[in-house]
């Protein structure tokens, strides 16, 4: 699985300087890093997120974090899975409830490499590292009834895509990172 991740993120065509230079570290961190799927690598592991968009590609799916006391994407650690469409899908299910998803596409849909601050997590510190993160692109029935994850989410639910870039209150993602995966939505629905 990891030579087949090698080789996707390598085909990979990144949209912007930031994919290109975050596509570079994390290819250069696969190759030369054992324990990389693993939260055990504490300085950076892999992560997958989701953009969740619904059938029309009108609206996506996000939750409201409680560690970072924001609206956020969906997704999470790979906890040593090298299938990370199959952990994006994963964390879908279980961050939402829903159950009617599939990918849009099996090809990386964004890569981002992200801070993620020190902070407790089931009352332990976590120190501050990096989320080598994949992301694909996931649709779901947004008439399929949701379902929060107590233990990680406090709210869910559809936002225009304009409307789930302002409810970030994280600036980092909702300029770079949200506006990104939007307009590169907006490229697939044009056929571009």
């Amino acid at each position: 699985m990891r030579a087949r991740l090698i080789e996707n993120l390598t085909n990979f065509k990144p949209y912007n300087e930031q994919e290109e230079k975050d596509k570079a570290l994390i290819l250069h961190l696969l190759k030369t890093e054992s324990d990389i799927f693993n939260r055990s690598h504490q300085e950076a592991h892999i992560s997958a997120s989701a953009w969740v968009v619904n059938q029309e590609k009108s609206k996506v799916l996000m939750a409201y974090h409680n560690i970072y006391d924001t609206w956020s994407w969906l997704g999470g650690h790979a906890d040593g899975d090298e299938d990370l469409l199959h952990v994006a899908l994963k964390e879908v299910e279980e961050e939402s409830g829903l159950t009617k998803i599939k990918a849009v596409s099996e090809g990386i849909f964004s890569v981002e490499v992200l801070t993620v601050d020190g902070h407790i997590k089931n009352n332990e510190y976590v120190s501050s590292h990096l989320h080598l993160n994949i992301t694909y692109l996931i649709e779901a029935d947004d008439r399929e009834e949701l379902a929060i994850k107590a233990d990680e989410n406090s709210d869910i639910g559809w936002f225009t895509l304009e409307k789930a870039v302002l409810a970030s209150n994280e600036k980092w993602f909702r300029d770079n990172i949200y506006r990104k995966l939007n307009q590169k939505l907006e490229n697939i629905n044009k056929g571009l």
